[in-house]
């Protein structure tokens, strides 16, 4: 396992902080390899936009999930609305 350096940063300002990551001779090979063929200064930028797919990827989760709620949410209203009592009944 080789230890890799890389910034966490936040979006609002561009302030870093270091981590320690331990990966497989193999990942960390694949690492440099994607950081020469991409043309990046550093590993670190290997892994900010790794990690951004992987943030999109659960935000593309979670608004999926929400759509699947509006969606039972409107059917369970059209359900609701079309028993047939009218506004009169209430």
């Amino acid at each position: 396992m080789l230890p890799l350096l890389l910034p966490l940063v936040r979006e609002e300002r561009m302030s870093a902080a270091k981590l320690s990551v331990s990966l497989s001779s193999e990942l960390a090979g694949f690492v440099e390899k994607y950081r020469r063929r991409r043309g990046l200064k550093s590993r670190s930028q290997v892994f900010e936009e790794a990690l951004k797919l992987l943030r999109s990827r659960d935000l593309e989760s979670a608004y999926r999930e929400a759509s699947e709620d509006d969606e039972q949410t409107n059917r369970d209203w059209e359900t609701a609305v079309s028993d047939g009592l009218t506004d009169e009944a209430w």
